[in-house]
């Protein structure tokens, strides 16, 4: 199957292409987005892929699906585009990298300044229906995310992955934690933020893990 993604992914997950359970997928996500609104545009789906080459990717913040409002879905995980209010849980990792670097937070919500750096803002599940969180969910996304991780974990070494709440720790399986650094904590939703997001360190972490291991540094 002929799928438009960056061309290092497309070496790293061509055989994904070719298995039944994405055949299937596309054609749900094609049917879904012929029939009603879907979020990201389709032009943005694996918009997490082409701003972060494979050889790039040095961090790897996990979410679980798109935004499924109007206007705020880009293909990036917990990033909105310049201009759009910030969602409450992208206000609450701005709140912890300003109490961990001292950076004031920015007023855009565009986290394409992260991805460029080497941070792969993947969703669990691409595609979402407007108005209805994980509507896209167990159709095939999750099996072709995970197989994602499983080639950084496989294929790169020091990656930092940063697992926020139980979806996204049960990833930790996925990651060889001798080759990588593994942090894991509550989500950063307001439900949840205050039960071990805020004030996880992560951030700081990363940054001392990658310099460890001659790496830079984000710019946060």
């Amino acid at each position: 199957m002929r799928v438009k993604i960056e061309e290092s992914w497309l070496r790293e997950l061509s055989a994904e292409f070719e298995k039944p359970y994405f055949a299937a997928l596309a054609d749900f996500v094609r049917g879904e987005y012929s029939h009603g609104e879907c979020y990201p545009p389709g032009r943005l789906i694996f918009n997490a892929f082409a701003t972060t080459p494979f050889q790039a990717v040095r961090v790897v913040i996990l979410g679980q699906d798109p935004y499924h409002e109007p206007g705020q879905a880009m293909g990036l995980s917990f990033s909105v585009p310049d201009g759009v209010a910030l969602p409450p849980s992208l206000r609450n990792i701005y709140s912890e990298v300003e109490a961990e670097t001292g950076r004031p937070q920015p007023p855009s919500g565009d986290l394409t300044r992260w991805a460029r750096q080497g941070v792969l803002l993947l969703n669990a599940t691409l595609t979402v229906r407007r108005g209805q969180a994980a509507s896209h969910q167990r159709r095939g996304w999750e099996t072709f995310t995970d197989a994602a991780i499983s080639r950084l974990s496989a294929r790169r070494e020091h990656v930092v992955f940063m697992l926020w709440g139980a979806s996204a720790g049960a990833k930790a399986t996925l990651i060889d934690g001798s080759r990588h650094l593994v942090l894991g904590s509550a989500h950063p939703s307001p439900l949840s933020a205050h039960r071990g997001f805020l004030g996880n360190g992560h951030f700081r972490t990363c940054n001392e893990y990658l310099a460890a291991h001659g790496l830079p540094p984000i710019e946060w």
